[in-house]
């Protein structure tokens, strides 16, 4: 047979992609080595391959054309299949960052939302504590605060060699001063219940609630005005804003005159028509509130089913106590008065 030209191309059919892909996959180890064998043997020169070609008989020929048209399908097929793989690892890249990304996200999701649990638990045990704080616990700390600046001061005065009442001194005025020994001794006086006398307790109650409420001198000072003749703003101010002032007319009765109704005598027929004002009524109506405050704390159960040996709760108190001492002696007189059996 007339042997081929070299650039005639073999017409042996070469094996598909696919097959190809699906013999290289399942190629044992030996058909790789031999395949890498055949691609490292030494090239041949071309004379030397003339005269072999001539050698060499046809049939060899086109089996050797057609060992290396194999070999370069089998090198495409493994190129595809390592581009595939590729392609591969470049898709399943993407997928594993974006989850690795979608992780850290919720843990920094899951941190914030732990310090915001522990910062609302933090403002809600501080605001507990704030609500059992009454204003005696804030008296009793107002009291070691200036306990606490009172010994300071104290320390002070001592390292430096002076006088703690002398620098003290030096702060008030001669009117300060004679207001608070006043005060003291009003003091002293109201605390002295050596003699207590039912009188005595009624008029120290009265002073109190003297002391406590306070006179309307507006109101009265526009009253006088009044009376007196005198232009509006000579005694007030005309600025001067006040539900007393403005109920304090210049004269509530119309047929009295204003010096009339200021300064009434025993011969005025006109009575009853004073109006107090809504911030008097409602300071006497406060008064009455706190004293009935302070009562009932300390009231206690009246005992309805027992004997009323008393007249009022000072005589209660004093029938008690001579019972604890004499029942014993005067039990027998008691209960023979009040069989009749006396003798």
């Amino acid at each position: 047979m007339p042997r081929k030209p070299r650039d005639v191309k073999s017409t042996a059919p070469s094996p598909s992609p696919a097959r190809a892909t699906r013999a290289s996959r399942s190629r044992t180890a030996e058909d790789r080595d031999e395949v890498v064998s055949v691609a490292t043997q030494p090239t041949v020169p071309e004379e030397e391959e003339e005269g072999s070609e001539e050698d060499e008989d046809p049939e060899d020929a086109e089996e050797t054309e057609e060992g290396e048209g194999t070999a370069e399908a089998e090198e495409e097929a493994e190129e595809e299949a390592e581009e595939e793989a590729k392609g591969e690892a470049e898709e399943e890249a993407p997928a594993k960052s974006s989850r690795e990304d979608r992780m850290a996200k919720l843990k920094e999701l899951r941190l914030r939302m732990n310090e915001s649990a522990a910062a609302n638990r933090r403002d809600l045990v501080e605001d507990h504590q704030k609500s059992k704080v009454t204003a005696r616990e804030v008296a009793r700390l107002e009291k070691q605060r200036k306990l606490a600046q009172t010994l300071r001061l104290k320390a002070d005065a001592e390292a430096s060699g002076e006088d703690l009442e002398r620098r003290k001194a030096w702060e008030w005025s001669i009117e300060q001063n004679e207001r608070w020994e006043k005060k003291q001794a009003e003091s002293r006086e109201r605390n002295d219940h050596t003699y207590n006398h039912a009188n005595d307790e009624a008029h120290r109650q009265y002073e109190k609630n003297v002391r406590t409420g306070k006179p309307d001198l507006v109101g009265y000072a526009r009253q006088k005005e009044a009376a007196m003749g005198l232009e509006p703003g000579s005694l007030v101010p005309l600025g001067t804003t006040n539900e007393m002032a403005a109920a304090a007319g210049p004269s509530r009765n119309a047929a009295l005159s204003a010096a009339e109704d200021l300064y009434r005598s025993a011969d005025t027929l006109s009575y009853g028509d004073s109006k107090p004002s809504e911030e008097a009524v409602d300071r006497v109506v406060g008064k009455i509130n706190k004293d009935l405050a302070g009562t009932g704390r300390k009231r206690k159960k009246a005992d309805d089913d027992g004997d009323v040996t008393y007249i009022n709760k000072a005589n209660k108190v004093f029938n008690s106590k001579v019972a604890k001492y004499f029942d014993k002696y005067t039990g027998d007189i008691r209960a023979n008065l009040e069989r009749g059996t006396a003798l």
